[in-house]
């Protein structure tokens, strides 16, 4: 039987965007919990790392939980992220399960603007895996709105382009991150009663000049389960692509290692490998 890997993009109550829901306390807890029922090895929490201050949001864009951090002008005020309470509740999970890998981590929004303000966490030791994400873009009158947003203003065709070539640099203004995370965010917003089903055919040579820049790098790009895309493995290993990482982005324990053996099976016929630990990278 394939020893699944770890799960490496999870969040917990300590993420702003399940934090801001009552339900979700101890989702840490339950989801190393969880964890321990299905067999898998090691779970790595990224919790959101955020200093965005210029965010702008229609109604409904960020989801009614979250709700409460629009203030009246339309931009999202985040909480600082709580890293002792989060590193504490990390401590007690792992005494409570010694038998399970319990790694420490971020989803570093928008790092190669924000390096400066994450930087004395991040060079403190206590963080043992940094995914860099890209969640918003340049909108108007210097603020910055999500696809979700965007979508509303824009040709989808220009949003999904300017998405992906926002990230080359992004790579190129940033060292602090190892893995990108889900390089198709903008897809889960696409318009399709507008525009029909995404076609990554479309947007084929821009996601893979975003996947040349991370490969030439040399850093790693997510599998996020979320959706599995065979072209996604096949053009990064074709760009030079060398090491990947797998992350359901689960925001509850139910969440957890989703779509994980079909991913494992699909970046196995792509000819990547496991590492020697859970949490490692799997390579070519």
């Amino acid at each position: 039987m394939t020893v699944l890997p770890a799960d490496s993009h999870v969040h917990s109550e300590w993420s702003w965007d399940c934090g801001s829901d009552p339900a979700s306390a101890g989702s840490m807890a339950r989801t190393c919990e969880r964890a321990v029922r299905i067999g898998l090895p090691a779970v790595v929490f990224t919790e959101h790392l955020d200093f965005e201050d210029a965010w702008r949001v229609e109604d409904g864009d960020i989801g009614e939980h979250a709700q409460k951090y629009v203030d009246a002008t339309g931009h999202v005020r985040l909480p600082p992220f709580d890293a002792d309470g989060y590193l504490e509740a990390i401590d007690r999970c792992r005494h409570r399960h010694p038998g399970l890998r319990i790694l420490t981590g971020v989803e570093f929004g928008q790092p190669h603007l924000r390096d400066a303000q994450a930087a004395s966490l991040l060079s403190s030791g206590v963080i043992d895996r940094v995914n860099g994400s890209l969640h918003v873009l340049p909108f108007e009158d210097g603020n910055r709105s999500e696809p979700t947003t965007l979508f509303r203003y824009r040709p989808a065709e220009e949003v999904m382009r300017a998405y992906l070539e926002e990230i080359p640099r992004m790579v190129a203004g940033s060292d602090s991150f190892v893995v990108l995370t889900h390089i198709d965010y903008a897809v889960r917003y696409w318009p399709v009663e507008a525009e029909g089903p995404f076609d990554p055919r479309r947007f084929e040579d821009d996601f893979r000049a975003a996947m040349r820049a991370l490969a030439d790098s040399g850093r790693v790009l997510e599998m996020n389960t979320r959706r599995l895309w065979p072209w996604l493995p096949q053009w990064w290993r074709e760009e030079g692509g060398r090491a990947v990482s797998f992350g359901s982005d689960a925001h509850g324990a139910d969440g957890l290692a989703a779509g994980f053996p079909e991913a494992t099976a699909m970046l196995e016929w792509f000819g990547f490998r496991a590492g020697s630990r859970p949490e490692d990278f799997w390579t070519r």
